[in-house]
């Protein structure tokens, strides 16, 4: 199944929705949107290209490289070449307002033979340009959104005709309604009617627990639950940036995951006074454990999240993080990502979060974002300040 001409428009619809609704503040005609996509993500690049002349973007286009131009400079780079930035990236990312991301990849595991380390050196290379963009983002001047577009890799990997991949792309994006970026409206007032009632509560830890899960999770001051911003497409999840240092517990990830050319499956880390002790993996053990040495801060928690079935359409597995995040199914899901944490989890003004402000209040920083996702039917418990236990989640749904 090929999308065609009316899906692709109101795919690329959909992801101007998000790109504008992402943005703090209202974009300016003639402000700077990069679009980058994989080269089988053409035919949606381009729709996406049009719609954004035509509302008066300026519009640059990068093409990412093919799963083999991945492998060669890995395999064949030196240290020198891995940390290689172009001193126009700065000013680029400096001035950038906008950015759209299409994923379509041809390979899912081609780097599988390439030492993570070295992958890692081009990641904490190139760390600044993201702080870049989240100070604009702080400020509003930045906005961005990505997506997939279905290829027969992920298809083959999830084990799914590219017929039914296709189809669980187009109902997760809404692509089938008349009018898709209006139920994506709605659906955010939705969840902002769940979000207003968690950060209204005075939590102090949440407590995970599922058939392989028995997490701790400290919430951490001046923290808010963001999600259904537009930022990805599709989202359903509600996240929170914890206070990395409370963490304790074990956690499962059931679903596997595709990341960095490498596949990951049953990971199980045991967190002591906030950091990973124990990594383990029933596959790609070596490549997760490598992974989580990245920095110093790469086994420490950046997020928690939860999605509520009653919103998301994605039932199948999809080989795809976005998609996996956001699973909904029989009993929803929640994650963890290691790694870096997300400002905008602040709940004071995002402007005056600084680097120290930052590791004050444990917002954890690093090169890596790797979100772990728990499919299984689960109870998430907060204890509130005063001691009260409340239920928040079960069955797949916030108790709201």
């Amino acid at each position: 199944m090929i999308m065609n001409n009316i899906l692709l428009d109101k795919y690329a619809e959909v992801l101007l929705w998000g790109l504008t609704t992402a943005r703090r503040h209202k974009f300016k005609p003639y402000d700077t949107v990069l679009l980058r996509w994989e080269l089988a993500a053409r035919p949606l690049a381009e729709k996406v290209y049009e719609q954004l002349v035509q509302r008066r973007f300026n519009v640059l286009t990068r093409a990412l490289s093919t799963p083999g131009m991945e492998y060669s400079f890995y395999k064949n780079s030196d240290r020198k070449q891995r940390r290689f930035v172009n001193k126009g990236e700065k000013e680029l990312y400096a001035n950038l307002h906008g950015n759209i991301y299409i994923s379509a990849p041809d390979s899912l595991t081609h780097l599988k033979d390439i030492d993570p380390r070295r992958m890692g050196e081009t990641a904490v290379a190139r760390k600044f340009l993201r702080e870049i963009t989240e100070k604009r983002e702080e400020q509003g001047q930045y906005g961005w959104t990505l997506c997939t577009y279905p290829t027969p890799e992920l298809a083959g990997k999830a084990r799914l005709s590219l017929k039914d991949y296709t189809g669980q792309i187009i109902k997760a994006c809404y692509l089938n309604e008349k009018n898709p970026a209006q139920k994506w409206q709605e659906t955010l007032q939705m969840a902002a009617e769940i979000k207003k009632w968690l950060n209204a509560l005075p939590i102090k830890t949440f407590q995970v627990e599922s058939a392989h899960t028995d997490l701790t999770i400290l919430y951490g001051a001046k923290r808010r639950f963001m999600g259904v911003s537009g930022h990805n497409i599709p989202s359903f999840e509600l996240f929170t940036s914890p206070d990395w240092r409370g963490t304790q517990g074990r956690y499962y990830a059931n679903l596997p995951s595709y990341r960095g050319g490498n596949y990951v499956e049953g990971v199980e880390l045991t967190f002591e006074k906030g950091s990973a002790v124990k990594i383990n993996a029933q596959k790609g053990a070596e490549y997760t454990q490598k992974t989580l040495r990245l920095d110093k801060q790469a086994n420490k928690l950046g997020e928690f999240s939860l999605t509520d079935k009653r919103f998301s359409r994605i039932d199948k597995f999809m080989a795809d993080i976005l998609f996996d995040e956001n699973f909904g199914g029989a009993s929803g899901n929640c994650h963890i990502a290691v790694g870096a944490s997300y400002s905008d989890t602040y709940a004071g003004d995002p402007k005056k979060l600084t680097r120290p402000l930052k590791k004050e209040l444990g917002f954890n920083d690093s090169a890596l974002h790797w979100d772990l996702i728990n499919t299984e039917q689960k109870t998430v418990t907060a204890t509130l300040h005063g001691g009260q236990k409340l239920l928040i989640y079960e069955k797949g749904m916030f108790k709201y």
